[in-house]
C-alpha cells in the first residue's frame, strides 16, 4: 500500500476502529475463513470516508486485511476472486485496489488477478473501472487491452490521472484512437476531455490525420464552434516557448 494511504488511514481511524482492525488482521493471518466475516464488516467498523487519490477508509482497511491472508499463488487468487464475486461494489473496489500489493508480496500471484481487472473493464461502474486501472493493470494488460481501457475511461469521463502507467504505455496508436474519438465528438458538436490532448500532442501528425482541424471550417455552426474549442484546448498543452 502507498505509504501516504497507509499513514492517512492510521490518522483517520478512531481508537476503537484501530483496535478492531488490528484484531481483524491477526484473525485473518491465523484463520483463512475469518476474512469472509470481517471483510464485509469493514465499512461499519472502520468508516467509509475519503482518504486520498480516490481511496476511502474502507478501501485501505480492506486492503490491509487482504495483505494478511496466509495464502499464495492460485489459492490467493481463488480466495480474493470469491470475495470479489460475492461482495458489494465497495468490497469489489478494495479487491481491485489490492492486486498490485498482493503481487508485490507474492510474485507467484503475477497475472492471476487479471480476470478481475477485465471484468471491471467490461462493466459501467466508474469507481470499479478506475480501481481496476491501478499499477497491476499497467503491468499485465496487453497493449491493445490497455489502449481500450484508456479509451473507455475517456468515454466514461474518468480522469486519466487515475490510470496507472500512462506516461510509459501511451503510444502512437493510443494517440490516434484518442484523436479519432475527439473528431467524433467535435462532429457531434460536443467538447473533449482536456486530458486527452497531451497524449495526442506527443505524436506529431496524429491530430491532423484525424481530420479534426478541418472541422474549424465546417458549415455547421455547432461543429465549427466545437472544433475551435478543441483546437484551443489542444494549443494550450504546447510546452512553454513552443510555436
Amino acid at each position: 500500500m502507498d505509504p501516504h494511504i497507509r499513514a492517512a488511514l492510521d490518522r483517520q481511524l478512531t481508537g476503537d476502529a484501530r483496535r478492531w482492525l488490528v484484531d481483524a488482521v491477526v484473525r485473518v493471518s491465523q484463520d483463512l475463513t475469518a476474512v469472509r466475516t470481517v471483510f464485509p464488516a469493514v465499512g461499519r467498523r472502520c468508516g467509509r470516508g475519503p482518504l486520498a487519490a480516490g481511496w476511502t477508509v474502507a478501501d485501505a482497511a480492506r486492503v490491509r486485511l487482504l495483505a494478511a491472508l496466509p495464502l499464495r499463488g492460485a489459492e490467493l487468487a481463488e480466495e480474493i476472486t470469491a470475495l470479489h464475486r460475492y461482495g458489494e461494489p465497495a468490497e469489489q473496489r478494495a479487491v481491485l485496489r489490492s492486486l498490485a500489493l498482493l503481487e508485490d508480496a507474492d510474485p507467484s500471484f503475477a497475472g492471476l488477478g487479471l480476470p478481475l481487472v477485465r471484468e471491471a473493464l467490461r462493466g459501467n461502474d466508474t469507481d470499479l473501472i478506475a480501481a481496476a486501472l491501478g499499477p497491476y493493470a499497467a503491468r499485465h494488460l496487453d497493449q491493445d487491452g490497455y489502449r481500450q481501457a484508456v479509451l473507455k475511461c475517456v468515454f466514461c469521463e474518468i480522469p486519466l490521472d487515475r490510470v496507472a502507467g500512462l506516461d510509459e504505455r501511451a503510444d502512437r496508436e493510443l494517440a490516434r484512437m484518442l484523436a479519432d474519438f475527439a473528431h467524433e465528438r467535435v462532429a457531434a458538436g460536443r467538447d473533449i476531455p482536456a486530458d486527452v490532448w497531451p497524449i495526442v500532442r506527443a505524436h506529431a501528425g496524429v491530430l491532423e490525420a484525424s481530420g479534426l482541424p478541418a472541422e474549424a471550417d465546417s458549415p455547421v455552426p455547432d461543429r465549427r464552434a466545437a472544433a475551435v474549442r478543441a483546437l484551443t484546448a489542444y494549443s494550450a498543452t504546447a510546452p512553454a516557448g513552443a510555436s
